[in-house]
């Protein structure tokens, strides 16, 4: 018995409803793979090696060796009062900075918003802050506030103050407080002006005609337009100030009396001065997922508000 041109033997057999034909990658897939391989290479090997350290006693003399010590390094993280000191002083630098630079950045855009000539002058000037290293405002801060030359320490004695800035908690706190806020509240700034532009010309004009004064208009209908813009200007600087370190470090080195010492200074101490990288690479996890779960919040934050 002779088989028909459309019998299954022929054309292979019916394909079962259901089922998905294999696709490989197209042109683009191809060309993006060696780079999605070196990716994946120097982020996902180094996390895992990261979490295989936490469990582990990491020895350094005479080659590199991991001794497992179980979920010792994770109980000392949550019994070890020396690293809550250390978490709660980065919340306080993050609140003190962060805030200090929205306010401040906010206030700047609107006068900036309101300034008719000049304005591409002022903000180039305002942005100079912005463009110079970390490390260089920490090593201009520890200039500056030097007990015997420093410019700053000159001024206080001027007013009264005799002390040492970076000798004393409080001063030493408040001054890389203060460089923080310095250097990046003209980013905030820019982002708010760029949300400032986009504010419709109509509305303010109603609002004008409708005898709405400054601060009302400010309130009602400039700051809810450009909220959306200011969350984003709040998420970039957040997952920076949970984790800064080059100014404090390079200002006070944790100092005095470790009233200075954040979380990332702490992690720093503890992994290359002295060594324990088992305990570091559970700090850094820490870090890791607080910042993550910090950084979703806002995402869906900014969702909730929408486009402005």
């Amino acid at each position: 018995m002779g088989l028909s041109l459309n019998s299954p033997a022929r054309t292979g057999g019916t394909r079962p409803t259901g089922t998905r034909r294999l696709r490989l990658p197209g042109f683009a897939g191809r060309m993006m793979t060696p780079g999605l391989l070196v990716l994946a290479a120097v982020s996902i090997l180094p996390f895992v090696a990261v979490v295989a350290m936490s469990f582990s006693r990491v020895h350094i003399l005479g080659g590199l060796r991991l001794e497992g010590v179980g979920a010792a390094n994770w109980a000392r993280l949550f019994t070890d009062p020396d690293t809550a000191w250390a978490w709660g002083r980065a919340l306080g630098y993050f609140t003190l900075t962060v805030g200090g630079e929205m306010v401040l950045g906010t206030a700047l855009a609107i006068c900036l918003w309101r300034l008719r000539r000049g304005r591409n002058g002022v903000l180039g000037l305002l942005l100079l802050p912005m463009f110079v290293a970390p490390v260089i405002v920490g090593l201009l801060g520890r200039f500056l506030t030097d007990s015997t030359f420093g410019l700053v320490t000159w001024l206080l004695r001027l007013v009264g103050y005799q002390g040492d800035v970076m000798a004393d908690r409080a001063t030493a706190f408040a001054a890389v407080t203060l460089l923080d806020i310095w250097e990046w509240t003209p980013l905030v700034a820019m982002i708010a002006l760029a949300g400032l532009t986009s504010v419709p010309a109509a509305v303010l004009e109603a609002a004008a005609l409708d005898g709405a004064g400054l601060l009302r208009t400010l309130r009602h209908i400039v700051l809810p337009a450009i909220a959306p813009v200011l969350l984003v200007a709040l998420l970039i600087r957040s997952m920076d100030a949970l984790r800064y370190f080059d100014i404090i470090w390079n200002t006070t080195g944790g100092g005095p009396a470790d009233a200075t010492r954040t979380a990332s200074v702490q992690l720093y101490q503890t992994a290359f001065r002295f060594f324990d990288f088992g305990y570091a690479a559970v700090a850094g996890l820490l870090m890791l997922a607080v910042t993550t779960v910090a950084a979703r919040w806002f995402v869906r934050l900014l969702d909730r508000k929408g486009p402005a």
